[in-house]
């Protein structure tokens, strides 16, 4: 692979994308919503903005790529950014990159996605994965789980708020599974997609499964927190959390991300592709966790 195309190479999975890419001596290019953004890779990557309006400049800023590696998502719906646009822009990106002549698009998803279901996050990822199995471009989709590292917004806020609160609220019993996957894991199994000759569906999901209850419990004795854990009813947790969110000028936790981890979407039936171990990985990174809140809103809606 001579020429890849990253979106948002100066946000999270992109970048550790990015970073394998370069190191593999292969050409990159980013197209991104925040072309001024800084970002590590100073002059080494080329950078141009995501047009999603202006379908011809599109295609010619995908034109001569091998690979695009698509990142492109929101978290959740806010102001005129809603799930039916990410999932509609998505679709304009993929048949810009067929015009375009790339030849394999490496889309990052979702454990468990499907079309009938009732949480748009998992809705709108099923229909793009259907989306791009029938645009007539090689493809290889990974469906990872909670993604951890040091920059994730949800992993590191929950090692932030057990470090400044004596209480955390677990919603309802707290025993539904979820499977985290190392970001250094996911981009590996990325650009290693992007050299298969076939098309491929993988689950991006690390070696250990987690109660909630038990993952929160461990990063609060590895980070040495006092914080004590209670039970509340899911709609209570969700009001907690705008009430913490209103006071950090954040978006904490959502009603969908509260279901869909309840509903054990966050876990994988298939063998484990992620090899590094959340626990090994918090017991030597505890002390940097949490020690400044990350904002959602900050970092992508602004």
């Amino acid at each position: 692979m001579d020429n890849a195309i990253v979106t948002g190479a100066s946000g999270y999975t992109g970048k550790y994308i990015t970073r394998r890419l370069l190191a593999a001596g292969t050409k990159v290019r980013t197209l991104t919503g925040h072309p001024g953004r800084p970002h590590e890779f100073g002059d080494r990557i080329e950078i141009s903005p995501l047009q999603f309006s202006d379908r011809r400049a599109l295609v010619e800023s995908l034109r001569g790529a091998d690979c695009l590696f698509n990142t492109y998502w929101i978290r959740f719906s806010h102001g005129a950014r809603t799930f039916e646009e990410a999932v509609a822009n998505t679709k304009i990106l993929f048949e810009a990159a067929r015009d375009a002549g790339v030849q394999k698009i490496v889309h990052v998803s979702i454990t468990n996605p499907s079309l009938d279901s009732p949480l748009p996050y998992f809705r709108g990822k099923a229909g793009l994965e259907a989306a791009l199995r029938a645009s007539g471009v090689g493809y290889a989709i990974l469906r990872p789980t909670v993604i951890f590292g040091f920059e994730v917004i949800l992993v590191n806020n929950i090692g932030w708020l057990v470090r400044r609160l004596p209480l955390f609220a677990i919603p309802g019993r707290g025993d539904y599974p979820l499977q985290p996957i190392f970001v250094e894991d996911v981009a590996e199994l990325a650009v290693r997609a992007a050299g298969e000759r076939t098309s491929s569906i993988v689950d991006a999901v690390g070696p250990e499964i987690f109660s909630f209850k038990d993952f929160v419990r461990l990063i609060a004795a590895e980070t040495r927190s006092k914080a004590r854990m209670i039970h509340v009813p899911p709609s209570a947790a969700l009001f907690l959390s705008s009430l913490l969110g209103a006071a950090v000028g954040d978006r904490i936790l959502t009603r969908d991300e509260i279901s869909g981890l309840m509903a054990g979407l966050l876990v994988s039936a298939a063998p484990p592709t992620g090899t590094t171990r959340f626990s090994e990985w918090l017991r030597d990174h505890a002390s940097a966790l949490g020690m400044a809140y990350a904002s959602e809103l900050a970092r992508h809606y602004a």
